[in-house]
């Protein structure tokens, strides 16, 4: 029985091409046994009928329920997820079923830091503000857009993971304070990087630009909250490249259409997509993208090597490099594959 692999569809471009190039498709292409095929366009949700028919499935904004594995025809041996989150995917139904779920960690420090840096470059130089005067021909009102230099300000980061800690590094250059607040990160590596651990409440009241680049769990639901960004300065500005549901959004919207802190730049949205209704897009203090400014040819190349990497590893019966959960290696299902 060949080993069947589906990818979900909404990686395709307007011209049906995958927008990592043809090039990592390759590898699935060239490996014996494996049959690989596009999933029909629009689904949401992965089912009990894909994790029936599917050894193996690549996945991007779909969810992956519960539901899917509770059926008594699974076939489904791993979950390779398009990118480092993971919150789509019921990860402990995956695991208690013998399902692997694998997530691409490598790929993301340096191009979400760097387009974290690009909001902060953004929002401290008014970039979107002198854009529309600039179209709107009011040249002369330059002089009351004025932007704010970093050298000596701070810059605080919620969640110092790879991510947070790429974005401290290359926000070294620009000589600004850097502190981090995580509970789980290493003091003395932190230090190493130039930063200062410090609890959340006291990176909130010190920072002038606040990136989130933690983890959606059930400990960051809404970490951010209205008392924290209460403790803000004025001045100050939260970037979010993290999940939306980190941040209180109807809290953050109260800050900044009262002008509570000086502005944000959004990557990600409690809801996404997220409607056009939301009384966020209407603020003129606030630039947002649709959780993609970080796309980038060399991201998308890394993210799908590395994810048809962890398809291929199953294939041949050997461990992924980024499982989740490695736990779930010691399950009867899968040891009953892993060779």
């Amino acid at each position: 029985m060949s080993f069947r692999v589906g990818v979900t569809s909404d990686i395709l471009d307007a011209r049906g091409e995958p927008v990592f190039g043809r090039g990592p498709l390759e590898a699935l292409d060239a490996a014996k046994g494996l049959e690989w095929e596009w999933l029909p366009k629009g689904i949401r949700e992965i089912t009990a009928e894909h994790a029936g028919n599917y050894d193996a499935l690549y996945v991007n904004s779909p969810k992956v329920p519960a539901a899917a594995v509770a059926g008594k025809d699974l076939r489904l041996k791993v979950v390779s997820r398009h990118g480092v989150g993971y919150d789509s995917v019921d990860v402990p139904a995956m695991s208690k079923a013998g399902v692997l779920v694998c997530n691409t960690p490598n790929a993301m420090p340096r191009p979400v830091a760097t387009m974290a840096l690009t909001l902060v470059l953004a929002l401290a130089h008014r970039l979107m503000a002198k854009d529309r005067m600039t179209r709107e021909g009011r040249w002369n009102d330059r002089v009351d857009h004025m932007g704010m230099g970093l050298t000596g300000r701070t810059l605080g980061v919620v969640g110092a993971g790879r991510i947070g800690k790429e974005l401290l590094r290359l926000a070294k250059a620009f000589d600004l304070k850097l502190l981090a607040a995580d509970p789980y990160a290493e003091e003395i590596e932190l230090k190493y990087l130039g930063a200062k651990k410090l609890e959340l409440d006291a990176l909130m009241v010190q920072s002038d630009f606040v990136v989130v680049t933690c983890l959606l769990n059930e400990e960051t639901r809404h970490l951010v909250d209205a008392k924290l960004i209460g403790y803000m300065k004025p001045t100050a500005y939260l970037i979010n490249v993290a999940r939306g549901p980190v941040v209180d959004e109807k809290a953050l919207y109260e800050a900044l259409s009262k002008k509570k802190i000086a502005g944000a730049g959004l990557d990600v949205f409690e809801e996404e997509p997220t409607p056009a209704s939301n009384p966020i897009l209407k603020l003129d203090n606030v630039i947002v993208t649709p959780h993609s400014l970080c796309w980038t040819d060399e991201l998308f190349t890394n993210i799908a090597r590395t994810a048809i990497g962890a398809v291929l590893a199953v294939h041949g019966g050997r461990a992924p490099q980024f499982v989740v959960d490695p736990r779930v290696l010691t399950h009867p299902r899968v040891k009953g594959w892993l060779k």
